[in-house]
């Protein structure tokens, strides 16, 4: 089974996205998912939040509900400063909300993912059996390790592998944040969201690193589809990935593809 553990919708007539760029800006719908799928041989997917709004992630989950199953979780918005539970019980199809995610990335205080405020409401997530990914700058892995540390009962899982800076004078720290965060057994990385970064001639590397830090069985693929459309058709990132993957045994391989996301976000499996 392959999951795409990290993919959007979005229609740009609806609501603005501060973060788009013009090439992005149009539909992309649940017709759209299903045949770049279909095509790549994915059975399930989670369908991640754009934009810092209750109403998208409403949307999402009934957008899951009529999904037939393709997409099998949610990982919507949260104001990680408040109570979540009291942001999300109420939504309809709550059941399909597997995790939550602030764009912590767009905050900036290096140190905001360890504000008390963010801790409290990230174990309020957890707490709700809510996983908790995170999308953070290479500045903000050091808060980011105060707050996994603080809440030790959560599941956090580190999306686009947070965006290596290749060739810049961050890289070093970024390798030491990110080994720094995987060595608690709590966190799972994401290997998606890696192709539109610049200088792609060192990509490599990092990829290996997140391979070596999380291990086989703590790395989750998604695609970032469609924001990765910005490098190259949907098979295209597929393939890229799966090429990446090529030199782990096969039982590894699959967790990397699909049986991680499962375990990780409490997906179904298929009938």
């Amino acid at each position: 089974m392959t999951v795409d553990a990290h993919h959007h919708l979005w229609d740009p007539a609806t609501r603005d996205h501060p973060w788009m760029v013009d090439a992005l800006r149009h539909r992309f719908r649940p017709d759209d998912l299903r045949a770049v799928t279909a095509a790549a041989g994915i059975d399930r997917t989670v369908l991640v939040q754009t934009v810092s709004d209750p109403a998208e992630t409403a949307e999402l989950l009934a957008t899951a509900a009529a999904s037939d199953g393709l997409i099998a979780g949610v990982v919507g918005w949260a104001d990680h400063t408040r109570p979540v539970p009291g942001q999300v019980d109420g939504l309809a199809h709550r059941d399909l909300l597997v995790g939550v995610r602030h764009q912590a990335e767009d905050e900036p205080d290096p140190g905001w993912p360890a504000r008390p405020e963010v801790v409290a409401g990230v174990r309020s997530a957890a707490e709700a059996g809510l996983v908790v990914d995170l999308l953070v700058r290479t500045d903000q892995l050091p808060a980011a390790v105060r707050l996994v540390d603080a809440v030790p009962g959560a599941s956090f899982v580190l999306d686009h592998g947070a965006k290596p800076p290749l060739g810049t004078d961050a890289y070093p720290a970024w390798r030491a944040g990110v080994a720094e965060l995987a060595a608690r057994p709590h966190v799972a990385g994401k290997l998606s969201g890696l192709f539109t970064l610049a200088r792609q001639d060192l990509l490599g590397p990092a990829v290996e690193h997140l391979l070596a830090v999380f291990g086989p069985q703590r790395l989750i693929f998604g695609t970032d589809w469609p924001v990765s459309t910005l490098a190259g058709d949907h098979a295209c990132v597929v393939e890229r990935t799966r090429a990446f993957l090529d030199p782990l045994p096969d039982g590894e391989r699959a967790a990397v593809l699909g049986g991680n996301a499962v375990r990780t976000y409490h997906l179904p499996e298929p009938s």
